[in-house]
């Protein structure tokens, strides 16, 4: 199996790709709305086929990116019939199957989050992906979207702990770090669920925690609902060229566009000036500006008309549109390849030799 395990830092929450190695099926697990890009990637660069979204519960500190991955990949979306979401594909009942490829996960309803909270056993029982129900020595707080203490207390007893204390389990968050557990370990350490302690001392635990509300409850619950589809419709790509998005979140353009399009945008070759002149030349109409003057010379180009970057192979550039990027340049991308591609197809340079 390709298992894979993302974090988005601005809501600590924990995306998780599954796929069966031999079909290549996968499914992804709780997307988030500003990651779309990056999981589209890494579906991309697996060679994967994407075929659902599935979500643990209608997500309070963040918008899913279910409808955003519907439109660029075709998958379809999973949500738990309690959850009360509109605009799923599927809507799942207790001890229901998704399948991909010759595996599947079970939908165990973990209610007391929230009313419609699922979390996802895989079929040989060796991991478990629980969203908000139980964390890494925690669990998800009770006090809104209908959640309730006794209700989590016997969803995390019964259809959690009830599995093997082998089993690995992976959180929809977490705040320190950690990135798994296991059912043995929650047992005898978990601080509010472990064994040794009694139903009555987690409800008490529970409502003395006093804890703000998310600060995106208000914009993320309702976006939820849709399933993350925004009332105005977005695109994933840039339109000012036929961009790819690599998983380490560079904006790329492939050299056949550039050469056709020389005087339609700003090209930066970061190379030092011996490389700027040297064998390879460089792109006609470049500029030379040293990667580690960029910043520094970054007022000679305009923020209106798009920025290509160039080096060598396309390390440095790469480098050199994430820092325009940040500079507040919206229109950046890195020439795939870099010079060693654009001179292997044979495109026209200035300088250089054959």
């Amino acid at each position: 199996m390709v298992f894979r395990q993302l974090f988005d830092p601005q809501s600590s929450t924990y995306t998780y790709v599954l796929a069966d190695a031999a079909s290549r099926e996968a499914v992804l697990i709780d997307p988030v709305f500003e990651q779309a890009r990056r999981d589209v990637a890494l579906v991309e660069e697996l060679g994967l086929r994407l075929s659902w979204t599935l979500e643990t519960h209608l997500h309070a500190d963040h918008i899913t990116g279910a409808w955003l991955l519907k439109q660029r990949l075709g998958s379809r979306i999973a949500v738990s019939r309690a959850s009360g979401a509109q605009g799923a594909d599927r809507y799942l009942e207790p001890g229901e199957e998704i399948r991909f490829g010759a595996t599947c996960l079970e939908a165990r309803p973990t209610p007391g989050h929230t009313a419609g909270c699922v979390s996802y056993v895989l079929d040989d029982r060796s991991m478990a992906f629980t969203g908000d129900a139980l964390l890494i020595r925690g669990c998800g707080r009770t006090d809104f979207q209908d959640g309730d203490p006794c209700t989590l207390f016997r969803s995390v007893r019964e259809q959690i702990f009830s599995l093997p204390e082998r089993c690995l389990i992976y959180p929809g968050h977490d705040y320190r770090g950690l990135t798994v557990t296991s059912v043995g370990e929650e047992k005898l350490y978990n601080p509010r669920l472990g064994e040794s302690i009694g139903e009555q001392d987690f409800v008490g635990y529970m409502k003395n925690l006093g804890l703000a509300h998310p600060q995106q409850m208000d914009i993320a619950v309702p976006a939820n609902m849709s399933c993350g589809k925004p009332q105005k419709t977005a695109t994933l790509d840039p339109d000012w060229a036929p961009l790819t998005y690599t998983f380490a979140g560079i904006w790329e353009v492939q050299p056949h566009w550039l050469e056709e399009h020389l005087r339609d945008v700003q090209i930066v070759d970061v190379r030092e000036p011996e490389e700027f002149n040297g064998p390879l030349g460089h792109v006609p109409g470049a500029s030379l500006i040293p990667l580690g003057r960029l910043l520094n010379d970054a007022a000679r180009l305009s923020k209106e008309k798009p920025v290509v970057t160039v080096c060598r192979s396309g390390a440095r550039s790469a480098q050199a549109s994430v820092l325009l990027g940040k500079a507040g340049f919206g229109k950046v991308a890195n020439l795939s390849g870099g010079m060693l591609r654009w001179r292997a197809q044979r495109f026209t340079v200035e300088g250089g030799s054959d």
